[in-house]
């Protein structure tokens, strides 16, 4: 019964790593404006599987709070929604990006300069996890 339960843990882990291995972040930058205002995260997100991918939010040490918005502009008018979920089709990529999906990083839990690491989580709707280091960079890099 013992070797069962590790075999169905050993099973479970290799299942959730070979899924993690499907998902590939990429270009990941902060934007980082002065003081405590919020840091706009960017990246390109692929889904090498054969099963969609549902992000469902973000975490940081370096900051409260992680939201995921997307920028629209309708009848001339831009805003900005926040968004509950994000779905990554099999073989797709999405890109967070100025003027769509970004997330939002708020209030910093310490200092971070141009060209520091901040260490991201990405949170998917199974529970799996993926560890994403972004490189802080100024306001008008794209």
């Amino acid at each position: 019964m013992l070797r069962f339960r590790f075999f169905c843990m050993a099973l479970l882990l290799a299942t959730s790593a070979e899924a993690l291995a499907d998902l590939e972040a990429k270009d990941a930058r902060l934007r980082l404006l002065p003081g405590n205002l919020p840091a706009a995260g960017y990246f390109r997100l692929t889904n090498t599987g054969t099963q969609p991918v549902v992000l469902t939010g973000a975490q940081s040490p370096t900051y409260a709070e992680v939201m995921m918005h997307r920028s629209a502009v309708e009848n001339g008018t831009a805003s900005m929604q926040h968004v509950e979920k994000v779905e990554v089709a099999p073989g797709a990529t999405v890109n967070f990006a100025s003027g769509g999906y970004h997330l939002m990083l708020m209030q910093r839990q310490r200092p971070v300069a141009l060209g520091d690491k901040v260490e991201v989580t990405l949170q998917f709707a199974d529970g799996q996890s993926l560890p994403v280091t972004f490189t802080a960079v100024s306001p008008a890099a794209q």
